[in-house]
């Protein structure tokens, strides 16, 4: 994939914010992320190079490189040397940027044995669901017991100390070059760096003495997460042979839309139609919450695009700052099927001088709300 600009990649300016950066990011994060696009190359090509352009634009230090010098920065950027494109790897994006997904959530590793150096301790892979939460859920937190199929130690395997590496993970090799002799350390072949073996295998178990076995798993959401965050529960994993630690459990979250409320952040909106007569004379209605109704009183002279704020109906923040609001958009609905007699009686009235428009400053117009919606 040849190089792009990492501010075309994220869609942002080179005046953006850090927070813009990491808004940008996050979005691209979610929209081409493995989990929402199953063997789709071209997304995970897009979701690699979106976490390549972020690690250079949240970095003030590569950031200002690349304003100076562009994709040719002496030295590169680190970590691979230079903006590559989509050539991260999957585990490193998740390692790195896992946080992005908010707060206390992260990524993991994918599949495979991890090990700390030497090959001692053997960690199992990492598993990843996805759960589904309504906004009702989400508003107060939920504690789910979720169904996970993962790989345990069997029983009746039995482990023995690798014999090609005499339990270290690695062997060296020797060889005479025109130099000289020269080593090499390389991940053993036999245990592929576990240190052990498996000397016994159980009935059904794969050549790690693992097999598949179906687990319930309870966990505990907090308030206020929301689309593509994940939760890392830890051992909760697949398990890894020769008495290694678990992997862990990252449970992606998907939001479900509600019917009636659309979510903006820890904000909520909803927008509500109400007739001529009640903008005129005005009235009370109801509208809906995460949980329930409240009642709002609709003020007499009530205008389309009119908002009512309703403080602290809407979402927790899950770092605890705060819960958001629920904000009313008012829309003036028009009648498009009167009857003779409600024909007549508008006619009636449409030279009354109440009627007539008599707009004030409060009353934006279409060219004052776009001029509003972006900052001229």
């Amino acid at each position: 994939m040849s190089k792009r600009d990492p501010y075309e990649t994220l869609g942002v300016s080179k005046n953006a914010t850090a927070d813009e950066i990491k808004k940008a990011y996050r979005k691209q994060a979610i929209k081409y992320h493995p989990d929402k696009n199953p063997g789709d190359k071209a997304a995970e090509e897009h979701f690699k190079e979106a976490a390549s352009a972020y690690e250079i634009l949240s970095d003030p230090d590569k950031k200002a490189k690349y304003d100076r010098f562009g994709h040719n920065a002496p030295g590169g950027f680190g970590g691979g040397g230079g903006y590559q494109g989509g050539g991260m790897n999957m585990e490193d994006i998740f390692s790195q940027f896992g946080d992005i997904f908010g707060g206390h959530f992260g990524g993991g590793a994918f599949g495979g044995f991890g090990q700390q150096r030497g090959g001692r301790t053997v960690k199992g892979s990492n598993l990843r669901v996805r759960l589904k939460m309504t906004l009702e859920e989400i508003a107060h937190g939920a504690e789910k017991k979720i169904k996970v199929t993962k790989l345990v130690r069997a029983k009746g395997s039995e482990y023995g100390t690798c014999g090609t590496c005499g339990g270290n993970g690695q062997v060296r090799r020797v060889q005479s070059t025109f130099l000289g002799q020269m080593q090499t350390v390389t991940t053993c072949p036999a245990c592929g760096g576990i240190g052990q073996t498996v000397s016994k295998r159980a009935p059904g178990s794969d050549e790690h003495g693992l097999v598949r076995e179906e687990v319930v798993v309870p966990i505990k959401i907090p308030a206020g997460v929301e689309e593509g965050m994940q939760l890392n529960i830890s051992g909760m994993g697949n398990e890894a042979p020769a008495g290694g630690v678990p992997g862990d459990l990252l449970v992606v979250i998907e939001e479900e839309a509600h019917p009636e409320l659309r979510r903006d952040g820890v904000n909520l909106h909803h927008e509500v139609f109400i007739s001529m007569v009640d903008a005129a004379l005005g009235t009370s209605i109801e509208v809906p919450i995460v949980a329930g109704k409240a009642k709002v009183k609709i003020e007499p002279g009530t205008q389309t695009n009119h908002t009512l704020r309703l403080r602290g109906k809407g979402l927790p923040d899950v770092h605890g700052r705060g819960t958001g609001d629920l904000f009313v958009h008012v829309a003036v609905w028009t009648p498009t099927n009167l009857s003779k007699e409600e024909k007549a009686a508008l006619e009636k009235l449409r030279d009354s001088p109440g009627m007539q428009p008599k707009p004030t400053a409060k009353d934006k117009g279409f060219f004052e709300r776009v001029k509003e919606m972006f900052g001229h």
